[in-house]
């Protein structure tokens, strides 16, 4: 069963919430989400963990539970949205003000 936390610190670790977790059950996965220009975390990860009863139990255990300072919000993940892709972006433009 996938579960996301949010409200994470800046400081949590991938390792804080594996160990956070395992507290409640056997862990799959930690999946800390990382913003791509700063390297820094995004606040929120997803965990995955291999009994649902386990992870029910997470949830009510960890939800609200402080964190580095902060209060968890931990729920059973969402599927992905999908959303629509913007249009644009490479290929062959064309400015008018570019014309010969």
């Amino acid at each position: 069963m996938k579960l996301y936390v949010g409200n994470l610190s800046f400081e949590t670790t991938e390792n804080d919430l594996q160990d956070l977790f395992e507290q409640h059950g056997q862990v799959g996965e930690v999946a800390l989400m990382m913003d791509r220009m700063t390297g820094k975390s995004r606040g929120f990860a997803f965990i995955t963990m291999n009994e649902k009863a386990e992870a029910e139990a997470a949830i009510s255990a960890l939800n609200g539970k402080e964190l580095n300072g902060r209060p968890l919000s931990v729920s059973e993940a969402r599927p992905r949205e999908e959303r629509p892709r913007p249009y644009g972006g490479g290929g062959k433009r064309s400015f008018a003000g570019n014309r010969r």
